[in-house]
C-alpha cells in the first residue's frame, strides 16, 4: 500500500505543479504601447511647443534683483522670527528644503498660533510666472504676496506691518544687510523693503524639468509613456485650462464649470463681490504636481489619479477611463 499512496502523493503533487505552470503560462503579459511613429512624434511635439513652450529661464522681475537683495531674501525666508511667537517661517507652509516641492503637503497650513487656514498651501516653486498671486487673485506679483501670510493673523500673526519694521530693526544682524540690498533708500529696514526681498529670492526658485529638454529637442527625454500621455492629456482637453509654460497659472476659471464642484468656498467673489467671479479660481500649474499633493483649493483630493479624474468630470464633462487617467498621470509625472 506504500508504494500506491507514495505514487498517488507524487501524482497528485506533479498535477499541482502543472496546473501552477498552466496557470502562469496562461496569464496575458503586460504589452507596452507602441511607440509613436515618426510622423506621431512630429505631430505631437509640434503641438507640444505650440500649447506649452519651455518654461523661461527668467522669471519676470528678476532682471532687476541683485545678490544682496536674494541673500537678504533667502534669510528672511526661513527666519521664524518673522512670526508672532517665533516659530513659522515662509518656508513652514512652502517649503523648499532638500528636494521638497514648496508645500507643506496637508490638507490645509497651521499657522503659528496653530489655527488653520482655509484653503490648500500651493508651491512657490515658479510661482512668479503665475498672472497673480493667492487662489483668488488678490495679489498681483510676489511682492504683494509676501506682504499677506506676515501679517495674517491666522498664519505668521505679526500685528502689522509696523510691528514687523521694529522687530527686524531690533536684530543687529538685518542692519547691515537691509542696508547692502537697499544702498539708496532711505529707510532701508522697511517692510516694503522686506518683500521686495523675499520675492527676489522667490524669483529664484525654478523648477524646470524633462518636459523642457522635450520641447527643446531632446525627444529622448520623454518615455514612450510618457509621450502617449502626453497625447491623451492633449486629446481629453486638458489644454482648455493648464496650457502655457505652466500648465496653468495664467487664468481665472470656474470650479464645477460643466458639472457642480461642492464647495462653500467662493473664490474670486470673496475679493470683488462680483457675481460673476463666483467660484471662479486662478487655474493652478501642473509643475511639480506628482509632490504637491493634496489637491484643490481646498487640499480635499489626495491621489493625483483621482484628481485627473474629478477634473475630467467636473471641467471637461467626461468620465475619462481608466486607462485615459493612468497615462495622463504618467506624463504629468514627468512635469
Amino acid at each position: 500500500m506504500k508504494p500506491i499512496r507514495f505514487i498517488q502523493t507524487a501524482a497528485f503533487v506533479l498535477i499541482l505543479v502543472g496546473c501552477g505552470q498552466q496557470q502562469k503560462t496562461s496569464e496575458a503579459p503586460l504589452v507596452e504601447a507602441p511607440p509613436l511613429t515618426a510622423q506621431e512624434e512630429r505631430d505631437l511635439l509640434e503641438q507640444a511647443t505650440g500649447i506649452f513652450g519651455a518654461l523661461p529661464d527668467v522669471m519676470p522681475g528678476a532682471e532687476g534683483d541683485t545678490p544682496e537683495q536674494i541673500a537678504l531674501g533667502k534669510k528672511l525666508y526661513f527666519d521664524t522670527r518673522l512670526s508672532v511667537n517665533n516659530t513659522q517661517s515662509c518656508n513652514t507652509c512652502h517649503n523648499v528644503n532638500e528636494g521638497a516641492a514648496g508645500v507643506d503637503n496637508e490638507v490645509t497650513s497651521a499657522g503659528a498660533e496653530k489655527a488653520r487656514g482655509a484653503r490648500n498651501s500651493p508651491t512657490v516653486f515658479n510661482a512668479g510666472y503665475h498672472f497673480v498671486q493667492f487662489w483668488d487673485g488678490r495679489a498681483d506679483d510676489l511682492k504683494a504676496q509676501a506682504k499677506g501670510p506676515i501679517t495674517n493673523p491666522v498664519e505668521m500673526g505679526m500685528p502689522s506691518a509696523k510691528a514687523v519694521e521694529e522687530k527686524i530693526r531690533s536684530i543687529d544682524e538685518y542692519t547691515p544687510l537691509f542696508a547692502a540690498a537697499f544702498p539708496r533708500a532711505r529707510k532701508a529696514v522697511s517692510y516694503d523693503n522686506l518683500a521686495h526681498a523675499i520675492a527676489a529670492f522667490e524669483r529664484t526658485l525654478r523648477a524646470p524639468s524633462r518636459f523642457d529638454d522635450y520641447v527643446l529637442g531632446a525627444s529622448a527625454k520623454l518615455t514612450n509613456e510618457e509621450k502617449r500621455g502626453l497625447k491623451t492629456y492633449i486629446e481629453s482637453g486638458c489644454i482648455t485650462c493648464h496650457n502655457g509654460p505652466l500648465f496653468g497659472g495664467s487664468m481665472y476659471q470656474k470650479l464645477g464649470l460643466v458639472n457642480p464642484y461642492d464647495t462653500r468656498d467662493a473664490g474670486r467673489f470673496g475679493v470683488t463681490k462680483d457675481p460673476s467671479d463666483s467660484l471662479m479660481f486662478k487655474v493652478p500649474s501642473l509643475r511639480l504636481i506628482s509632490k504637491t499633493h493634496p489637491f484643490f483649493h481646498d487640499g480635499s483630493v489626495p491621489t493625483l489619479s483621482r484628481a485627473i479624474e474629478l477634473m475630467g468630470w467636473h471641467q471637461l464633462g467626461k468620465k475619462l477611463t481608466a486607462d485615459d487617467i493612468a497615462s495622463i498621470e504618467a506624463f504629468l509625472k514627468a512635469l
